[in-house]
């Protein structure tokens, strides 16, 4: 294995977990948040999923989008199965544009995020896109211990 096919696996294992916490939500409880302050179930689902299309986008721009008409904006919140149906072409797009990196582009490409007070390699951001994924499914998880409701084993 070479260092993209590392990152490709992690966001892989990433998603594959998260997926499990998502689908363990309750449909009765995809609204629920803990705070007035907080995202519901289904927003922090569609929050990651948006982001990672964003960060595909910033990644191709080697830049923040100033002007990012999201796809996502303007639907209706259904199910997490239609959250992941819908975003399943983007995730797919942004797995598959790996393979056009070397592990040379990892250290060499900086993505210019300075309006967000960052430049970072592109390694870098695929690690971080884990990573905000990664923490929000923990979120989740809190959210369900929170709710009362059972918490799915993601370590297998």
């Amino acid at each position: 294995m070479n260092t993209i096919d590392f990152l490709e696996f992690n966001l892989k294992e990433t998603r594959r977990r998260s997926e499990i916490v998502w689908n363990s939500i309750p449909e009765d409880k995809l609204n629920w948040k803990p705070d007035e302050d907080a995202m519901t179930c289904i927003e922090m689902v569609r929050h990651v999923l948006e982001a990672e299309h964003y960060y595909c986008l910033a990644i191709k721009n080697r830049a923040s989008i100033e002007n990012f008409d999201s796809p996502f904006d303007k639907r209706p919140f259904i199910s997490i199965k239609d959250e992941l149906d819908f975003a399943e072409p983007y995730h797919r797009q942004f797995i598959n544009s790996l393979q056009f990196f070397s592990s040379e582009d990892l250290e060499n490409i900086k993505i210019d995020r300075s309006d967000e007070g960052y430049i970072r390699s592109l390694g870098d951001m695929l690690m971080r896109i884990a990573y905000h994924e990664a923490v929000h499914t923990g979120q989740l998880l809190d959210y369900l211990r929170t709710m009362g409701v059972p918490r799915p084993k993601i370590w297998d």
